[in-house]
């Protein structure tokens, strides 16, 4: 059985960030690169908010540098996924889909989280041409334009917010007949002019063409329907997690986020690190994953070295 000194799952800007500090250190890492590779960011585009790219840069190009700065470094990524974990002790065993077994004295997790998605085909078809689950990431894109967002509670008020901001005009699409955010963010919303709250409807339907989204078609509740006219659609309905692996092993918390020490990377496990969106759902930045992903590779440097 191999075994390696440490072994880091997820490929995002956190993951591919922890094997370049690592390599660095010359502590061989070797990195699964899960089922989508790069992350969540390859689903976007022309990303303009991440230092160093004077006029943006295109995310799959972003993370396609970010890989090769890991492999130029002596990182061992590989393409399997991990489907079973053991840490009940060090060494920690990992299973991959093909069945093998590794070892590894210290593991850093950086699966991420996925968007929840409303799960229409015309939705699929046009995600990176208009629909997004990022206003801080996308937003930009859409100055002087009329949006819409999916959801109503705090996440989905403070992304309506930030695009009136930058948008002609807002529309917030409401299944329920109230906002379930808080009353400060309710108030926030109900008193910007350019943000129209529709409440008691769902999206049936994108509508688009080859340069991405036109509009929607909404249903309300009473099955009556209405187009709306919207360059962009942005689905603030929440993020899921991809923790399944480590229920009942690592601490997390009521949503299923791994639980970190204050202040650092380590987890409810000596040995185990977390890194992105797994572990910090406030902010959901690829800056901020990177950062963290640089933290957990420093505290799991200074952990193997203290063994």
């Amino acid at each position: 059985m191999e075994r390696y000194k440490t072994v880091i799952l997820g490929s995002g800007p956190a993951g591919y960030t922890a094997a370049i500090y690592l390599s660095r250190a010359d502590l061989h890492p070797v990195l699964f690169e899960g089922l989508q590779p790069g992350g969540q960011l390859t689903t976007t585009t022309l990303i303009e908010n991440y230092p160093g790219f004077a006029d943006g840069i295109d995310a799959n190009q972003l993370m396609g540098q970010m890989r090769q700065q890991a492999l130029n470094l002596g990182a061992d990524i590989r393409t399997g996924i991990v489907t079973k974990v053991d840490l009940s002790s060090r060494p920690f065993r990992l299973t991959i889909e093909e069945g093998a077994e590794v070892e590894a004295e210290s593991l850093i997790v950086a699966t991420g989280a996925t968007a929840r998605y409303l799960g229409l085909p015309s939705e699929t078809k046009y995600r990176g041409m208009g629909v997004s689950a990022c206003a801080t990431c996308d937003g930009f894109f859409y100055r002087k334009r009329d949006v819409a967002v999916v959801g109503g509670g705090d996440t989905a008020c403070e992304e309506a917010a930030y695009l009136a901001s930058l948008c002609r005009q807002v529309y917030m699409i409401v299944r329920k007949p109230f906002l379930r955010a808080s009353q400060a963010m309710q108030q926030r919303v109900f008193e910007t002019p350019n943000i129209e709250v529709l409440f008691e409807y769902n999206t049936a339907e994108v509508l688009g063409d080859e340069a991405g989204v036109t509009g929607l078609r909404l249903r309300k509740t009473d099955g009556s329907e209405r187009t709306l006219d919207v360059a962009g659609l942005f689905l603030a309905i929440g993020h899921h997690p991809n923790t399944e692996l480590f229920e009942g092993q690592l601490a997390l918390d009521d949503e299923g986020y791994i639980r970190v020490e204050a202040g650092t990377s380590r987890t409810s496990v000596e040995g185990v690190f977390a890194a992105g969106d797994v572990m910090n759902p406030r902010y959901r930045q690829a800056i901020a994953a990177a950062g963290t992903g640089c933290m957990a590779a420093l505290d799991c440097e200074r952990f193997l070295r203290s063994k």
